[in-house]
């Protein structure tokens, strides 16, 4: 696994996007960056974040034998495999609101953003970014829907 870690960049899925285009990019190749100036949301919102206070991360996954029909399944394997992981800091009240909202307490604690590369009928590749919101206390925006999961003392 080939791990890219970066103090800043606009996006971790931008930057693995580009990084697609200029190299055979492996397989669970992982961007993860302490601080994204541009981090984007679906629908093209952003994903806004304090520096070095929350988890922001994109994977190269080869999803080749899966159908283009079939697409929401990554969504659905993606947000439910972040929510078990999350249940292991025993954060209350977890669920997914779909397709890509992680809420706490009916608050958003983290986003998901799925692009794939489509190949005639099937999905070659998806670029999966996700942000979790861990140490962050103050949003800009949406302070009554918004809220960290997790706190951590020290950097991670």
């Amino acid at each position: 696994m080939r791990i890219i870690k970066l103090d800043a960049i606009d996006s971790t899925n931008s930057y693995l996007r580009q990084l697609c285009a200029k190299e055979a990019v492996k397989d669970f190749t992982v961007v993860v960056a302490n601080f994204q100036t541009n981090g984007r949301g679906q629908m093209g919102t952003q994903w806004s974040s304090q520096d070095s206070k929350n988890l922001m991360v994109s994977v190269f996954k080869d999803v080749s034998y899966v159908n283009v029909d079939l697409h929401f399944f990554i969504s659905m394997v993606v947000a439910l495999s972040i929510l078990e992981a999350l249940e292991s800091f025993k954060i209350k009240n977890l669920k997914v609101k779909w397709p890509n909202d992680i809420l706490s307490e009916n608050k958003k604690i983290g986003g998901i953003l799925i692009e794939n590369v489509i190949k005639q009928t099937k999905i070659g590749a998806s670029i999966i970014g996700f942000g979790i919101n861990v140490n962050q206390t103050k949003f800009e925006k949406f302070q009554h829907r918004v809220a960290s999961g997790i706190i951590i003392k020290g950097n991670f």
